[in-house]
């Protein structure tokens, strides 16, 4: 899709209301069916939409991403709609009326600044990304609050804004940026962007290093569902301070500095921080709270002797440790009668589905396996959620 207008007409959103929800295996009867009455690139177009659309339920819900319209690059590059929410509320918090957000994408974190009551000038510089953010703000009538604008972020005045929110492209030619210097735009310019209003947000990968972090930043990392999303560096806030946020809720554990948790012996209960709080590095916070240590100085896992609830971590009780064999392993499970087996790993090399395959597991049973490192040894243990 390279040009958005034949799907505004009414004949190109007849044909979205066509296919909506065609199935993959479908798609070429349909497509057959509607060409005898429509062009072969608008109905092809229609139906590319309507698969984006599909993707894009995961990220912005039903109801929004069936009115949205979407690119490929789009709808794997935009924040989700429970990641834009929190981060809008979070700049409502702070005071904030107005937003320049750079780098806009196809408008997600832009729909949820202007939802949150925030004015948004939105920038970015692909001529049909701007178009597809400015037909969602219309789409889900907050054009009246969404100006976006196709030009170069860094030739864009940001002067009388409250607050400036960078989302620099984190993907090349070649996949995944890791050097936060070639960023597009770069790190260090979207720094500088965000210093020039009283508030600034810079979406950046949840694995930065934590030494490029500016000492005069805050730095969080959120979860959704367990799962990292991004680390956001916040100006004008808490200069220094470091934060996991897990969504939904949302949960905040903020960092207190503390030193790494002590190695100790496997105790009856095996506890597995949260993503963001292990990126965040505030699992000692976490063991702190928990009683407890690590099952090794490497190792992100926190074992105790007591059960105690955290939202920050899931708590698993152990019931076998066993040195690293296959065949034990195997032993084990068939006299458990284990046939839903789950494998966890943190410091192996092996590979779950690999050790599945070797224990062929049977059974009505279920049990989890971390295949892991125990003061150093190679170590499985075996327990169940408690």
């Amino acid at each position: 899709m390279n040009d958005l207008a034949p799907l505004l007409t009414p004949e190109g959103r007849a044909l979205l209301d066509a296919v909506r929800g065609t199935a993959p295996a479908d798609e070429l009867a349909v497509a057959t069916r509607l060409r005898r009455e429509h062009p072969a690139e608008l109905v092809s177009a229609a139906l590319g939409q309507a698969r984006l659309r599909q993707r894009a339920v995961a990220k912005f819900g039903a109801k929004d991403a069936e009115r949205m319209f979407f690119t490929p690059h789009g709808v794997e590059q935009s924040t989700r709609a429970s990641v834009a929410g929190h981060r809008a509320e979070r700049m409502k918090a702070l005071g904030v009326t107005s937003v320049a957000d750079l780098c806009c994408g196809i408008g997600g974190d832009a729909i949820a600044l202007a939802r949150a009551g925030i004015r948004v000038l939105a920038v970015d510089r692909d001529p049909l990304t701007a178009a597809v953010a400015r037909t969602n703000a219309e789409a889900l009538g907050l054009a009246g609050l969404i100006d976006v604008r196709e030009a170069d972020v860094t030739e864009v005045g940001t002067d009388g804004y409250d607050a400036v929110f960078v989302d620099p492209a984190r993907r090349g030619g070649r996949g995944r940026i890791f050097d936060p210097e070639a960023y597009s735009p770069p790190l260090s310019w979207a720094i500088e962007a965000a210093l020039k209003a009283p508030h600034g947000a810079l979406k950046v990968a949840p694995g930065i290093p934590h030494d490029v972090v500016p000492a005069g930043a805050e730095a969080e990392w959120i979860s959704d569902g367990g799962d990292v999303k991004e680390a956001v560096l916040w100006f004008g806030t808490e200069p220094g301070a470091v934060r996991a946020t897990l969504l939904p809720g949302p949960r905040t554990l903020l960092g207190t500095g503390l030193p790494d948790p002590r190695v100790r012996p496997v105790g009856r209960y095996l506890y597995e921080p949260d993503g963001a709080v292990i990126r965040s590095h505030l699992v000692a916070e976490v063991a702190r709270d928990l009683d407890g240590g690590l099952v090794d100085e490497t190792i992100a896992y926190i074992t105790a002797d007591t059960l105690r609830p955290t939202p920050y971590a899931t708590a698993y009780e152990i019931t076998d440790r066993l040195p690293f064999n296959v065949k034990k392993l195997k032993a084990l499970l068939r006299e458990r009668e284990v046939g839903i087996l789950t494998v966890k790993k943190r410091g192996s090399a092996v590979e779950p589905e690999e050790l599945r395959k070797k224990v062929k597991p049977q059974g009505p049973h279920s049990a989890t396996v971390f295949l892991t490192r125990v003061a150093g040894a190679p170590t499985m243990l075996v327990g169940h959620p408690a």
